[in-house]
């Protein structure tokens, strides 16, 4: 696995690349990019449903918003996290179970423990961290997605 050049994407690109990733895996359904780039989204770039099947208790959906935040010179704080969380009742009903924080970045040490604090107490939307090793080992399995935003 190489490191991607997260600096050939700007805010937009960055959002894009989100949305055909989510759009591109299966299990994910009604993929949605709605507004502008930096437009006031209250801090939901892209949303999805997670759509699992079991042979035993049917379909579970759960709601996912993903927060894009491209810094690529910059790690997202806890106060960051704060304000992404803060604005989840502003994207209800129906209710948000999973929020993504992507970042062309990297977390702090507090962001980390305070995502960590917030899962621990399993309370709506459990918080998932998606740094740029994370977007990495993700895109290295869909090599169509680097080639096309030309992220190497």
């Amino acid at each position: 696995m190489t490191a991607l050049n997260w600096n050939r994407l700007d805010d937009e690109g960055f959002e894009r690349l989100l949305f055909a990733l989510l759009s591109d895996v299966r299990g994910y359904d009604n993929v949605q990019w709605l507004m502008k780039t930096n437009a006031p989204d209250r801090g939901r770039d892209v949303s999805a449903w997670r759509v699992r099947a079991d042979e035993l208790t049917d379909v579970d959906r759960e709601r996912v918003i993903v927060q894009c935040k491209h810094w690529p010179n910059r790690s997202v704080s806890p106060v960051d996290v704060a304000e992404v969380l803060a604005k989840v009742t502003l994207w209800e009903p129906p209710p948000v179970d999973i929020l993504i924080i992507a970042t062309t970045g990297r977390f702090t040490a507090d962001a980390v423990k305070k995502v960590e604090d917030h899962n621990a107490h399993r309370t709506r939307p459990r918080i998932d961290m998606w740094p740029d090793s994370t977007l990495e080992r993700l895109l290295d399995r869909r090599p169509h997605l680097v080639a096309s935003f030309n992220l190497r």
